[in-house]
């Protein structure tokens, strides 16, 4: 219910920004506009968020695009998560590191001088990472009368996953030069290195791992483009 809710007033937020940027730029004219191309770099604001309302959850997250043409982006993202996961009946901890990198589309056609986007985009991610089992239940009955909490502190460490996802994604320019950002995407599992008898049910940058090895994240971004050239529309 919350993300929905933060979905629905991000997305609302953005498109505002988006639209009222755009009239502003419509009341130039007799202008030569041109594309800026160069580094945007910044960092995913959802993490530091989550972290203060919740302390299973610690990590950061640095992104970064390099435009290479008028519609097409190289991006990438670089993170650390460290997260506990409490299931009905088995609590652990997970360590470790991600990388994603792959290109962005630019769907939208920016009036004048703007430089907006509502892109799709597409990432190959990878993750290593370590897992250690807190506790674990054990049922010591057939009707599930007699269970037992078994705390255990195994650790399982040079675990690594291969997955793809696909991204839809809003970027609006606030302040010359200064973006902010909202992105959904869904996650495919390509392969994963797990622990015998424990499955990898959470992998940093991927997130939970779903029955089907899919998932999803959610990203908020606040960025900065570091213009090195321009070229006319």
């Amino acid at each position: 219910m919350h993300i929905s809710i933060y979905f629905i007033s991000t997305v609302f937020l953005l498109c505002f920004s988006i639209a009222f940027s755009q009239g502003i730029g419509s009341q130039k004219k007799d202008t030569i506009y041109k594309n800026k191309y160069g580094l945007r770099v910044g960092v995913d604001l959802y993490n530091p968020i989550y972290t203060l309302i919740d302390d299973d959850r610690k990590g950061l997250e640095l992104v970064a695009d390099y435009r290479i043409s008028k519609k097409f982006f190289i991006a990438a993202e670089l993170g650390y998560l460290e997260n506990i996961t409490d299931e009905d009946f088995i609590n652990f901890t997970t360590n470790g590191q991600y990388i994603k990198a792959g290109v962005d589309y630019n769907a939208y056609e920016n009036w004048l001088d703007m430089e907006n986007m509502i892109y799709v985009g597409f990432r190959y991610g990878y993750s290593n990472f370590s897992q250690t089992l807190n506790t674990f239940t054990v049922n010591n009955d057939y009707f599930f009368h007699s269970l037992e909490k078994i705390e255990n502190g195994q650790k399982f460490d040079n675990l690594n996953a291969h997955w793809a996802e696909f991204v839809l994604g809003i970027k609006a320019e606030i302040f010359n030069n200064l973006y902010v950002g909202f992105s959904f995407s869904g996650k495919k599992m390509i392969s994963s290195k797990q622990p015998e008898n424990f499955k990898n049910l959470f992998v940093p940058g991927f997130n939970k791992v779903f029955l089907n090895n899919s998932g999803f994240g959610i990203n908020y971004t606040l960025s900065y483009l570091i213009p090195l050239y321009k070229k006319a529309k």
